[in-house]
């Protein structure tokens, strides 16, 4: 299974990004998305999930409003609109995908919880 996001890169404060995830080597359609990041000298902290079937979406409280996941399941993307920016959503951004098929629970905000991971993509806010 390989995950491939991009989208990152440097932004003023207020402004938006759009994340991509393109995965490859599983039935994209059948496993939950999710997406995390982790700032500099900080844990990996949870931001975003989207259930297989995309009917279902769950938010980190603080970007929660401003941050939108979704899916296309035809493309085996999963999207992360990033809008209205802050300084302290400076991270680096990893999409990841649920380890179990058709899951249809509530549990997708730990990292233990996915069993593969992308490279990370970089996001920069300045203030």
């Amino acid at each position: 299974v390989q995950l491939q996001a991009s989208g990152g890169g440097l932004m003023q404060a207020g402004g938006s990004l759009r994340l991509s995830c393109v995965a490859s080597g599983r039935r994209f359609s059948t496993y939950a998305m999710g997406w995390f990041r982790q700032a500099p000298g900080k844990e990996r902290e949870f931001v975003a999930a989207i259930s297989w079937g995309g009917s279902r979406t769950f938010y980190a409280d603080s970007v929660k409003d401003r941050f939108t996941i979704y899916r296309d399941n035809v493309k085996n993307t999963v999207y992360l609109q990033m809008n209205s920016l802050k300084p302290e959503d400076t991270a680096v951004y990893y999409c990841a995908i649920r380890g179990t098929e058709y899951y249809s629970g509530s549990s997708y905000y730990t990292g233990s919880e996915y069993d593969y991971w992308g490279q990370g993509t970089q996001v920069t806010v300045s203030s």
